[in-house]
């Protein structure tokens, strides 16, 4: 008998704070309500996530139904040549290995979490830019784009607007995002993949409506 639902395994506590903010919504992410789950952060980063995940959750797999692994392509020592796709696949097959077969799902977040800040809602130009939507707009159109209109370097561009509007850095403003941003809003694959997972895992039933 399993104790908890969910435990999830994260790189670091920005990664920590998005998904407690995330997870504070079950409706729009379509859930259920009521799921238990716990985060842990690995002491390596992104590095520690990637290599080690099996190990780390290796003797949590009677206390929890389902794990779910979270880190940065960029950062991770493996991104040259590789997809996050690829990377996803490698740390899966590790983890089945260890024994949480058919319960388990890695996400590579690409290039880093920042990119899932850059969505089109005024609660990220409150956030990040002090309300101020000209700020924004001049260090978005500053910054190279991948073809979706996202920044190529988003933690470089968050940092700068951050220094900019006089925002110290701080973890909670993750949690903030997440709690605030419409997620529909949000179309990268990785963030794509988070919701599609959980909803495998916990169907949110007929009767409950997304958001």
């Amino acid at each position: 008998m399993f104790h908890r639902d969910l435990i999830f395994l994260v790189a670091d506590s920005n990664m920590e704070q998005t998904v407690r903010g995330l997870m504070s919504r079950p409706r729009s992410l379509g859930i259920r309500q009521g799921i238990t789950f716990d985060i842990i952060r690995h002491p390596r980063h992104d590095p520690g996530v990637f290599r080690g995940a099996h190990e780390y959750l290796r003797n949590l797999q009677n206390n929890y139904r389902y794990a779910l692994v979270m880190f940065d392509r960029v950062g991770c020592g493996k991104e040259a040549g590789k997809s996050a796709s690829e990377l996803e696949a490698e740390v899966e097959e590790r983890l089945q290995q260890a024994g949480w077969r058919d319960r388990c799902a890695a996400i590579a977040l690409d290039p880093e979490l920042e990119i899932w800040v850059f969505a089109r809602s005024s609660h990220v130009i409150e956030v990040i830019a002090n309300n101020d939507e000209e700020l924004y707009r001049k260090f978005l159109g500053y910054a190279k784009k991948d073809s979706s209109g996202k920044p190529i370097d988003p933690k470089n561009v968050m940092e700068q607007l951050l220094r900019k509007a006089k925002i110290p850095r701080s973890s909670s403003l993750y949690g903030e995002l997440a709690r605030k941003v419409g997620l529909e809003s949000c179309q990268d694959r990785a963030f794509g993949k988070f919701k599609r997972v959980l909803q495998e895992w916990f169907s949110a039933g007929d009767r409950q409506q997304a958001e």
